[in-house]
């Protein structure tokens, strides 16, 4: 049998074993530390590295963003309307894997070319990343709920894979500066991007199957009966407004971070990833409480105590004078993390579920992809939270740390107070969310 004969007559009819599992949650490493790396360091690499001005980077920044979010809701549709003998979701992943990773190591290799060069460059690969990265993350998501199928399986099979997604993010922040400080650029891009290669590769092979007999095919619904399906959806406008709110809050904490621990507690930037640490070593095992908590409730009761465990903590970085107590609050904002990580797909699944009751169509690529474009606006808010708060409070880069009074206030608020807001507005919308059972 030829492999993608293998491929084609792969299917599942019960819920996945432990093998399948573990390998289909290995993705979240590769995918967020691509991500996390991308995100973290590609300006930086731009203007400091290469010389080109940072108008320009920004600009070709601004189109990245724009990008990716109009090519979220089109994949997810597409997605969902094409049928093949291999299935809806497994060939888009298997022929995007490579282009995303080639595209990735790309990024950190541009040749010898002026500044004009080097920003077509950064804007073409970009162009191949984003679009590869979308069709891979995408329907690498929308299969969880298809493999996954009631509350109890997606809470349990869940936990792997945002376990792998922690540790891409500390790897993609924390492992990138070694090895481009080690052997180069392009040796850290050869290095990330082969680890994600073969990660990728084996998640592909081991954990990415699809179900025997797909549900009706949406591919008679038009693309305008698809969104207003899925925006009437009494369900899914609270959950996607409310996701809005948390991954805002969460873009924001993260943004002011470096500034809090060198303007407010008087810290070494390299200080930052000690409290950055502590968020992010505590989301793991609380990851596996959250999946025992949603298991003996609901996802949206779930959900409101996670909501509110991340909110009150966040409200302790308005005290701390030292590094070692801010860490103590990040352990604490880590629980809230880990919760926000593990249940948010668990309860976008159970909307899923019950659209396809509604309309008769499996819609997992549709509701992703309007979700994906939708809190791409986090990136926005966060960048205007910054903008307004700094310029207000009267930072000034030129002074160092010899910045006036009023900064050190106006960053605790950027930290604690404003993330607050947002995730008081993400409980209220999840307090508005109707389905409160378990399983449909």
């Amino acid at each position: 049998m030829t492999l993608l004969g293998a491929l084609r007559d792969r299917r599942i009819d019960e819920a996945p074993p432990r093998a399948q599992t573990i390998a289909f949650g290995a993705s979240g490493f590769p995918t967020q530390l691509m991500a996390q790396t991308f995100s973290a360091f590609v300006v930086y690499f731009y203007v400091t590295h290469l010389g080109v001005p940072p108008g320009w980077v920004a600009a070709a920044m601004i189109a990245h963003g724009i990008l990716n979010a109009v090519l979220n809701p089109v994949v997810g549709a597409l997605s969902d309307r094409i049928r093949t003998p291999w299935g809806r979701r497994v060939p888009w992943i298997g022929l995007g894997i490579v282009p995303l990773v080639v595209a990735f190591a790309l990024v950190w290799m541009p040749p010898e070319l002026p500044v004009a060069g080097l920003i077509a460059w950064f804007l073409v690969v970009v162009a191949v990343y984003d679009i590869a990265f979308v069709v891979v993350v995408l329907n690498i998501s929308a299969l969880f709920p298809e493999i996954f199928r009631t509350t109890e399986e997606r809470a349990r099979g869940n936990v792997p894979r945002q376990i792998f997604a922690i540790l891409g993010m500390v790897l993609g922040t924390a492992g990138a500066p070694a090895l481009y400080g080690s052997m180069g650029w392009p040796g850290m891009a050869l290095v990330l991007g082969g680890v994600c290669l073969v990660l990728l590769v084996w998640s592909f092979l081991g954990g990415m199957v699809e179900r025997t007999v797909p549900e009706a095919a949406s591919e008679a619904m038009t693309w305008r009966r698809q969104l207003t399906l899925t925006f009437a959806n009494r369900a899914f406008v609270p959950y996607v407004l409310g996701s809005l709110c948390v991954q805002t809050s969460i873009a924001i904490i993260l943004a002011a971070l470096p500034f809090y621990v060198r303007y407010s507690l008087h810290a070494a930037e390299g200080e930052g990833s000690v409290l950055l640490g502590a968020i992010f070593v505590t989301a793991i095992p609380s990851i596996v409480l959250w999946s025992a908590v949603v298991r003996r409730t609901s996802p949206r009761t779930a959900l409101l105590w996670s909501v509110g465990v991340f909110g009150v903590a966040v409200l302790g970085y308005l005290l701390p004078t030292s590094v070692l107590a801010a860490a103590l609050v990040g352990i604490a904002v880590g629980v809230g993390i880990g919760g926000l990580l593990q249940l948010l797909e668990v309860m976008l699944a159970q909307i899923i579920d019950d659209d396809a009751v509604r309309t008769g169509h499996r819609r997992e690529g549709a509701y992703f992809g309007v979700n994906g474009f939708v809190v791409r606006g986090a990136v926005v808010v966060q960048a205007i939270v910054a903008a307004v708060v700094l310029t207000a409070s009267g930072f000034d880069a030129t002074l160092g740390d010899s910045q006036p009074d009023a900064v050190d206030g106006g960053i605790r608020v950027m930290v604690a107070v404003i993330p607050l807001v947002f995730t008081a507005l993400a409980w209220v919308c999840f307090w508005f969310y109707p389905i409160r059972t378990r399983d449909l």
